[in-house]
């Protein structure tokens, strides 16, 4: 699940999701496409075995790498990584 924060005065909302569209890839792609307006956290769960967890610095780590591949951060995860996925190393494309 993503918080997405929608500015004054919306505010924060964790945004409905269609089932088909919560596993992890599609999730990256979705963030990387935008389609969230400024994501705030993220986070993943599993009811069956009954836990939960902030997964926002995980997917910041992916989603650094994605950008450094593309050599372009979308505007709409500016903010997002530049709070999580710090410490993690990126791949840079050699050309």
């Amino acid at each position: 699940m993503v918080l997405d924060d929608y500015g004054q005065p919306l505010g924060r909302a964790w945004p409905e999701m269609d089932e088909a569209h919560t596993e992890r890839e599609t999730l990256l792609r979705h963030l990387m496409e935008g389609q969230y307006h400024n994501p705030v956290r993220i986070v993943c769960f599993n009811p069956g075995a009954g836990w939960s967890q902030d997964a926002s610095d995980e997917i910041a780590i992916e989603l650094r790498q994605r950008c450094a591949d593309r050599d372009e951060v979308p505007p709409s995860l500016e903010t997002f990584l530049a709070a999580y996925g710090q410490g993690a190393a990126t791949q840079l494309l050699l050309l």
